[in-house]
């Protein structure tokens, strides 16, 4: 898949300043969002235990800085969602080398800790591939987005050092969030994109009369950038709708991302978006649906991913 997450300016949050890109799964607010669904809905052990381990983040000082004491504990782990973006920006970032969207480097898929200086970007999803015209499929590549979910998991429950848990909580956070969004699971394959359309990437889109970014993927990101501020994004996240009990349940990450598959191919290439080289212009009724479901989607993801420290984080 070719580079899907650009860098883009610094912005200020809050007082604080981290990166934003075009293509970050649900970008900051909803990244934090998820976050702050599955705060609310942790144990009081694997909370104190997932502060501990995120203390020995490289960034946590900045995570915290200027926040009230009572406030500390939630907004560095609403911060730490966005970790795993903003080492991709070298004016914060500048240790961190971009190995690509092709995992050829040996340590593509290895769990080091904070010894680890690559970008992993194409840890961020999984491309289950579809077509609606036959044309040929490729498979998703190794290792991605499922494939670290699982890792991480293992060893946070594991023997692992607290430097390598303190990272893998980070992208915990992130990547959780990252399989929900529907087009960090999936490439559609057409006669105009015989190697996928990088999840949406490639597709041109406008909305009227407000702007809605340039192409599928980035409207799907930003749904939620209303909330600019970690306490609009908590106010917010409290008045998602409630995660049903039963897929809360689910604790399988391929669960998860057929799910989001599923609702790609139904909800997200649907009318007005075609197959056609163009700008499709997305209706209001489309940007109604696709509010709704994302709402929903980051709601489940803040559940599941609550219940997956509860159970690993003793």
């Amino acid at each position: 898949m070719t580079f899907r997450l650009k860098l883009a300016a610094m912005v200020a949050v809050a007082g604080i300043a981290w990166s934003s890109g075009s293509a970050k799964a649900w970008h900051a607010a909803g990244h934090m969002m998820v976050a702050a669904v599955a705060w609310d809905q942790m144990t009081p052990t694997a909370r104190a235990r997932a502060i501990e381990l995120l203390k020995l983040n490289p960034d946590y000082n900045s995570w915290i800085a200027g926040v009230a004491d009572a406030e500390k504990d939630k907004t560095a782990f609403m911060r730490a969602a966005t970790w795993p973006d903003d080492i991709k920006n070298p004016f914060t970032h500048a240790g961190f080398r971009d190995d690509g969207e092709t995992p050829t480097d040996p340590n593509a898929s290895a769990n080091l800790g904070y010894t680890d200086k690559l970008m992993h970007k194409y840890w961020h999803y999984i491309d289950l591939p579809f077509s609606p015209d036959k044309t040929k499929l490729i498979q998703p590549q190794t290792p991605n987005g499922e494939t670290q979910i699982r890792a991480f998991r293992s060893a946070i429950a594991g023997t692992a050092s607290d430097d390598v848990k303190s990272y893998d909580i980070a992208w915990l956070i992130h990547l959780v969030g990252d399989v929900h969004q529907p087009l960090h699971a999936t490439s559609r394959f057409t006669k105009l994109f015989k190697k996928g359309d990088n999840g949406g990437n490639n597709v041109k889109i406008k909305c009227s009369p407000n702007d809605c970014g340039a192409n599928l993927h980035s409207f799907w990101d930003g749904l939620m950038d209303a909330n600019k501020t970690p306490a609009a994004m908590i106010a917010a996240a409290a008045a998602l709708p409630k995660a049903p009990a039963s897929a809360a349940a689910q604790a399988d990450p391929r669960t998860w991302i057929n799910e989001s598959f599923a609702i790609a191919k139904k909800s997200v290439y649907r009318a007005p978006i075609g197959t056609k080289n163009t700008t499709f212009t997305l209706s209001k009724s489309y940007q109604t649906a696709a509010m709704t479901i994302g709402r929903a989607r980051i709601a489940l993801a803040g559940a599941r991913l609550a219940r997956l420290f509860n159970d690993n984080l003793k």
